[in-house]
């Protein structure tokens, strides 16, 4: 039934659908998306009179997000393309008010109805399609295009997301562009492998307003800095194991090159000190050979009855030390 409701939909929708339903019950994965979402709300940068703010939490799933926003005091409403996760969200009964809508289908909202917006791990998603009349431009430029008339003015909406590629990057602020939102991207971590997070910050208008009702002086919108390691703490949990690699590849440089044929006598001399059984050289072997067995020369005797006289030799001196 959900299939055939949603069959013109990205099968990437259903992929997040299942991933949000794994944040769902996963503890470290709930935690993850509560740090991402204070990040998200820090960024969205609210002025102190926009207190409670109405917020629109884009893809907001079971409502993970609008809790927090709950928390601190802020009024939300969301929407998600899953009837499912809606219907987890209405379990847990969650305050804010939830929306079954398609983000590629825009944001059908009144004119100027949010002070913000947030969205975690929804935006990647509108890239995908698998027929003709899905294509990604047109679904980011009706949502963002929707988006911004949905927002106040001077207002933000922040996008944390997991791009593909940096042309995924640059096509997505593009169609942000064209709509006419200002702002840019936010990175933190980014020379981290697993703490690495991306938010896409944009702006309606170029000022932010400072006063209620549009009464005061306007502040200029910028980017927010990254966060990025101090100088005490240098290191995320997540980076132990890259710090380790580091170490022994400095370590492997540093080492001596050792040819082969040292490293073979090393590895004889240490195995001869620890009192186990080493093979003789194939080359002594020979010496032994024609110094035990004076019937038998290198040189007068047929080649076939060397090596067969060679061949068992070998064979009772294998252990040979």
């Amino acid at each position: 039934m959900e299939t055939q409701k949603h069959a013109n939909t990205p099968p990437s929708m259903y992929c997040g659908v299942r991933r949000k339903w794994v944040n769902t019950i996963s503890t470290r994965n709930q935690e993850i998306q509560a740090e991402m979402t204070l990040r998200a709300i820090e960024l969205l940068a609210l002025p102190a009179h926009r207190h409670p703010a109405l917020v629109l939490d884009i893809g907001c799933g079971s409502g993970l997000s609008g809790e927090i926003l709950t928390e601190l005091g802020h009024e939300w409403v969301g929407f998600d393309i899953s009837p499912s996760m809606l219907s987890v969200g209405l379990e847990r009964d969650v305050e804010g008010d939830m929306i079954l809508a398609d983000a590629g289908h825009g944001c059908m909202f009144r004119a100027g109805s949010f002070d913000g917006a947030i969205s975690i791990s929804v935006l990647q998603w509108l890239c995908n399609a698998d027929t003709s009349y899905n294509s990604p431009a047109a679904r980011l430029s009706t949502f963002f295009s929707t988006l911004y008339a949905s927002l106040s003015r001077g207002a933000r909406c922040v996008f944390q997301f997991y791009p593909e590629s940096d042309d995924q990057v640059t096509f997505i602020m593009s169609q942000a562009t064209r709509a006419g939102f200002g702002g840019g991207l936010v990175v933190d971590y980014p020379n981290s492998v697993k703490a690495k997070k991306m938010y896409l910050v944009l702006w309606v208008g170029g000022e932010m307003l400072v006063g209620p009702n549009g009464e005061g002086q306007g502040v200029k919108q910028r980017l927010p800095d990254a966060l990025d390691f101090d100088e005490n703490n240098s290191t995320v949990r997540h980076e132990t194991r890259k710090m380790q690699d580091v170490r022994k590849e400095r370590h492997r440089k540093n080492k001596k090159i050792e040819s082969s044929k040292a490293y073979i006598q090393r590895k004889k001399d240490l195995n001869r000190s620890r009192g186990k059984t080493v093979r003789a050289p194939c080359w002594l072997l020979t010496v032994r050979m024609c110094q035990m067995t004076p019937n038998i020369q290198a040189v007068g005797v047929g080649t076939s009855s060397f090596f067969f006289f060679f061949s068992r030799f070998i064979c009772s001196h294998m252990a040979f030390v």
